[in-house]
């Protein structure tokens, strides 16, 4: 099981404090504002976009850089460095922007609305109180509930086989016994059960199982015994016979994400489920998506979604025609496995639904 750390104020800190600032900043300074790593198309400003804008706490980068730009993915060709202010990649609630023209190309600049001060001569910028690129609390709570399982990585995890005096596990200090492969040297688990199949539409291959979060457990006795004990440290529901066991792998998401168009032509790509089960999906759902690192999709690409063209009559040829497929909405990836991925949906026109294709944007 994957452990994520998220970088936000609700987020477990189970890294080093001092590491996991240096990365995020380090990952934020590079990875979401250097001019160069984004797309060659040309930043269009939207007709209604205001001259300053007054940051204000909730606010995301998402939703400011909508508010300026036709293709929000582009902020970072807009973005004007002031080197004289502390962490001028960082935006904070007070913070005012400015939008002005050099040679006729856009540019947004910043005014630090304050400073935050320790010490005489030192100051510092809290990581948690910038604005994140997309609300944090919705892809936090899913990933701690979500994630998905290839079909080899299903096969090969260890299981569980059996239960302490028999009966099911529904508490912390409950055993477990485990049977199969256990990694060397892992001694905490996630506890796993498979659900939803996740296949592509076309091919009908089976993409990632939904791995649904049942627990934590921790190996008490030798991982090469034929099978091993384990301790519950954790419970969402009771553990069943078969559930997987798969290693904790503590790690910190980049939570700030790069908006960025796909580098690869992303062809043959659909939303093929939706967290919750509903018909229609709108803004901030969470989808699948039948594409993953495979086909080159990584974190933070923005897609297109499109839905199919009506089939009309064509009374000159009299025949039937379908339109061209219609623009409907945008969505960024925030986790990607191996044949699939995770969006959300940062914008939608209209109805969304299961089976709408997805696009570069």
């Amino acid at each position: 099981m994957t452990e994520w750390l998220i970088n936000a104020p609700s987020a477990p800190h189970k890294s080093n404090p001092a590491l996991k600032g240096w990365l995020t900043s380090a990952l934020l300074i590079i990875a979401l504002f250097l001019p160069g790593l984004s797309s060659a198309q040309e930043a269009t400003v939207r007709g209604d976009a205001p001259d300053t804008y007054l940051v204000k706490k909730g606010d995301t980068l998402w939703g400011i850089a909508d508010m300026f730009l036709e293709e929000p993915w582009l902020w970072p060709e807009v973005w004007d460095v002031n080197p004289q202010i502390d962490n001028p990649h960082l935006i904070f609630p007070g913070d005012t922007l400015y939008l002005s023209y050099v040679d006729g190309r856009p540019r947004l600049s910043l005014s630090r609305g304050r400073d935050v001060k320790l010490a005489p001569n030192m100051r510092v910028t809290p990581l948690d109180l910038a604005i994140p690129v997309i609300p944090l609390d919705d892809v936090d709570a899913f990933l701690k509930r979500h994630r998905i399982i290839g079909p080899e990585e299903l096969e090969s995890s260890s299981y569980v086989v059996a239960g302490g005096q028999e009966h099911l596990i529904t508490a912390n200090g409950d055993t477990i016994y485990g049977r199969g492969y256990f990694p060397e040297d892992e001694r905490a688990y996630g506890i796993y059960r498979a659900g939803d199949v996740y296949r592509d539409p076309l091919t009908l291959e089976v993409l990632g199982y939904q791995a649904q979060d049942i627990g934590n457990a921790q190996a008490k006795s030798s991982l090469s015994d034929p099978v091993v004990e384990l301790e519950v440290t954790r419970v969402t529901e009771e553990v069943r016979i078969t559930d997987r066991l798969l290693p904790l792998d503590e790690r910190i998401l980049d939570a700030t994400f790069q908006p960025r168009a796909p580098s690869v032509d992303v062809e043959d790509a659909f939303m093929i489920a939706v967290d919750g089960g509903v018909t229609q999906i709108g803004t901030w759902d969470i989808v699948v998506l039948n594409k993953g690192d495979r086909e080159g999709l990584e974190v933070g690409h923005v897609l297109a979604i499109y839905q199919t063209g009506e089939v009309v009559f064509d009374e000159v040829a009299q025949t039937n025609v379908s339109l061209p497929d219609v623009r409907a909405g945008l969505a960024m990836v925030f986790e990607v496995a191996e044949k699939a991925s995770y969006a959300l949906v940062l914008k939608s026109n209209r109805p969304l639904k299961v089976m709408d294709k997805v696009k570069n944007p």
